[in-house]
């Protein structure tokens, strides 16, 4: 659960993954897959990240064809997550809402899977809109959905990515626990 107060805020957007639930995805697999798929079309995507990937798919035409392998994934990782303690605190607020690196349909899986869709006023994920986190506008997009002003919200997330995602769209930033658990 997060470890701060988070009354002072009319509006709450949560990160999914690591924050929510935990998603049982091996990313190795998909790393391993989405390569696979770059090599049958003649690109070596080799020893890139999943997010390097995503820009690779981006410059040769290839988004459709990586994002259904993350897609797929994310999804059957959604159906198989596990709960996290800051999901009991998701419908004490005003307005909420889910801001994620993982595609919408795998934010919707997971929150219907916990029973906290009725919670989420808006979802927002990678697919949503033209770009990811850490650049400000899923995020931003997310508040519009909820008819929320940066002023009165707070972005909840484990990640510097997340952190980095609130300054840059002018939020305020809570790490749920005690700090990143990773990028």
């Amino acid at each position: 659960m997060p470890t701060c107060d988070l009354a002072p805020f009319d509006a709450v957007v949560w990160d999914l993954d690591g924050t929510l639930v935990h998603l049982a995805v091996d990313w190795g697999a998909v790393a391993t897959e989405a390569e696979a798929t770059f090599r049958a079309a003649g690109i070596d995507a080799d020893g890139t990240d999943l997010w390097g990937m995503l820009d690779l798919a981006d410059e040769s035409d290839m988004r459709e064809d990586i994002e259904a392998i993350l897609s797929e994934h994310e999804q059957e990782g959604a159906r198989r997550s596990k709960r996290l303690a800051c999901a009991e605190t998701m419908g004490t607020f005003e307005v909420e809402g889910v801001c994620s690196l993982n595609c919408e349909a795998a934010c919707h899986v997971a929150l219907d899977t916990h029973d906290l869709a009725g919670h989420a006023d808006a979802v927002v994920g990678r697919d949503s809109v033209a770009t990811r986190k850490p650049d400000p506008e899923p995020l931003l997009e997310t508040l519009r959905r909820m008819d929320a002003a940066p002023d009165d919200a707070v972005f909840v997330g484990d990640s510097r990515r997340d952190k980095l995602t609130a300054e840059r769209a002018g939020v305020a930033f809570r790490y749920v626990g005690d700090g990143p658990s990773g990028v």
